[in-house]
């Protein structure tokens, strides 16, 4: 592990005052031991006792142009002294060139931009329109999917963190998606699992009544629930039901957008339009809250002359809006995306190949860009998963184990249930991301020691 500067006790000053009055989301607040962090740069975070660290998990999966960006940090500080904030209800001109920027990369006519503080409320919003629009009440998501922790995100997520808040009368219906090494369908290959997938949507359609259906939402490619790229054919498939039945289809892009899958959004890959489409993180690397819907010209039609019943005190805030452009334009500027689907297929993919040939853990690598994912089994021939679904304290030893062997490697990693995600910075260098893979293939020997 490399080592900084240390101040230790200034590290204990920050952990004691963290511990005494910040409430953590998603745990347990007795049994968390939070890292105080010093600094990050790059592809680097460090803490106060001079470890430091490789993001192997851009923080959230969110900072797509790495920490402490220059230019990004010059436009905030820049707009910070020129007009740190105004009400959403003005013309600014920061707002209107990061909504500009987003339209213009966005597939098909999304040209206009509700800008929300993040993720889980622009899913929020996303489907309020997509009701509004239609007249209806249902919204359909995938089992294996995560949309958000607000009201209606966290009901049409589909894994278990929704059970605690699942009121079971938030208008949802869960179907499966495509996921052909767990394949629900029991396809034996792409072809299969996409035909099948697309039937098994069909009628969960034609038992719900498809005209009390206002949306069905998807992340483009699954980001905390495996990384799950679809097969070819399905996203078109959906459009397709879509399209026939009336209901919206909106593409949840919050952790796949900006980058992350070696293009500007995730749909890129499948020459798929859809009415509304979600962002956040990669839009500003997560400097500054920033989320938003992009919007089809027929839905924005909707509330030309019929006011929509939706806002935020700092929507489109101008901060946020300043790091977005600066964002923006320095991926474009410095090849960002491109660097994102280089180093994806010359060097992340190949390499976790490798891995998987060596590691009895590794059941398999998937994944495209910065975006990838080893589902660790206890057996390879019967994929039986190293842990249990949603494990913990005992049961989930084994990936424990396997993450703290990452940390004492120098590599931060994304750990989720079975899987490990490797899911870097875009701007990862290739020395990086072979340093990186190289600390991950040893921490997975402590993997190996738990399959059968």
């Amino acid at each position: 592990m490399s080592t900084l500067p240390s101040d230790p006790s200034t590290g204990a000053a920050v952990k004691a005052a963290d511990r005494a009055h910040v409430f953590h989301s998603w745990s347990a607040q007795g049994l968390i031991d939070p890292l105080p962090i010093a600094g990050a740069e790059g592809s680097y975070f460090w803490d106060y006792d001079g470890n430091r660290y490789l993001d192997f998990s851009s923080q959230l999966v969110n900072t797509n142009i790495g920490h402490q960006h220059p230019k990004v940090v010059a436009a905030i500080q820049e707009q910070a002294g020129k007009l740190c904030t105004l009400a959403p209800g003005f013309a600014v001109d920061v707002r209107s060139e990061a909504a500009r920027l987003i339209a213009e990369r966005t597939p098909g006519d999304l040209d206009k931009i509700f800008f929300t503080n993040g993720g889980a409320e622009a899913v929020e919003n996303a489907v309020r329109m997509a009701r509004l629009h239609t007249g209806r009440p249902k919204v359909l998501s995938t089992y294996r999917s995560y949309h958000g922790a607000t009201a209606a995100a966290i009901n049409l997520t589909g894994d278990p963190r929704r059970w605690p808040s699942d009121n079971a009368s938030a208008g949802v219906v869960h179907f499966w998606g495509p996921f052909l090494y767990r394949s629900p369908f029991h396809a034996e290959n792409e072809a299969q699992e996409c035909e099948r997938a697309l039937a098994h949507l069909e009628q969960t359609i034609a038992f719900e009544g498809p005209q009390s259906i206002a949306a069905i939402i998807l992340e483009t490619i699954p980001g905390t629930a495996g990384i799950m790229t679809p097969p070819p054919g399905y996203l078109a498939g959906v459009r397709e039901i879509c399209d026939r039945h009336g209901i919206v289809f909106i593409l949840d892009e919050v952790m796949a957008g900006f980058g992350r899958t070696g293009h500007w959004f995730a749909a890129d890959h499948f020459g798929v339009t859809p009415d509304l489409l979600t962002f956040a993180k990669g839009v500003n690397s997560g400097y500054v809250p920033l989320g938003g819907v992009a919007i089809s010209a027929e839905i924005a039609a909707t509330f030309d002359q019929r006011p929509y019943p939706g806002g935020l005190t700092y929507s489109g805030h101008p901060l946020a809006c300043a790091s977005a452009v600066a964002t923006i334009n320095a991926m474009a500027e410095e090849r960002i995306v491109e660097n994102a689907a280089e180093i994806g297929e010359t060097v992340i993919g190949p390499a976790l190949r490798e891995i998987a040939e060596r590691h009895p853990s590794v059941g398999e690598v998937r994944g495209l860009g910065v975006f990838w994912a080893l589902d660790l089994v206890r057996n390879k021939e019967t994929r039986e998963p190293l842990v249990p679904y949603n494990a913990a304290g005992a049961d989930n030893a084994p990936m424990a184990e396997f993450a703290a062997a990452c940390k004492r490697g120098g590599l931060w990693p994304f750990v989720n249930m079975n899987r490990t995600h490797v899911v870097p910075a875009c701007t990862i260098t290739e020395a990086e991301a072979k340093e990186g893979l190289a600390a991950l293939d040893a921490a997975l020997t402590v993997a190996d020691a738990h399959t059968v």
